[in-house]
């Protein structure tokens, strides 16, 4: 069977370094999928869940990431990330205060029409949706 090593890094280090069988990502121009063999490719990755399909456990794993990047080259797919979680990492109390504060930290900012706060609230606001989201699949 055709695999590929998948590998995220974060600043803070390893995060993931698995065989799969296909990885699905949402790149900046939309969702990407990657099975063995995939030409090379570096592509700019949005704040998401990326979706990895495990060879040894037959079984879907998805990781929180908040940006970065993923080349995809002799079936190595790595992804540098400003930062990611697997979904069995994320603590669901601290996503949904970190979403209750953006939510306020953008009404603040829309009250006063501070478009510099109201861009870091509202990526704030999707990391925070983004950890949540990816947090039930493990539940």
């Amino acid at each position: 069977m055709a695999e590929l090593q998948v590998q995220i890094v974060t600043p803070a280090g390893i995060v993931y370094n698995h065989r799969a069988s296909r990885v699905i990502v949402r790149s900046t121009d939309g969702e990407l999928g990657i099975l063995p063999g995939h030409t090379p490719i570096i592509v700019p990755l949005t704040i998401n869940g990326v979706r990895i399909e495990r060879i040894s456990t037959n079984a879907e794993d998805l990781i929180a990431v908040n940006g970065g990047i993923m080349e995809m080259r002799d079936n190595v797919c790595s992804i540098i990330a400003d930062s990611a979680e697997r979904a069995r990492d994320i603590d669901i109390e601290r996503a949904f205060a970190a979403k209750q504060r953006a939510e306020e930290q953008l009404r603040k900012a829309d009250s006063v029409h501070n478009q510099k706060q109201q861009k870091r609230a509202e990526i704030s606001l999707r990391k925070a949706i983004n950890r949540i989201s990816v947090s039930k699949h493990n539940q």
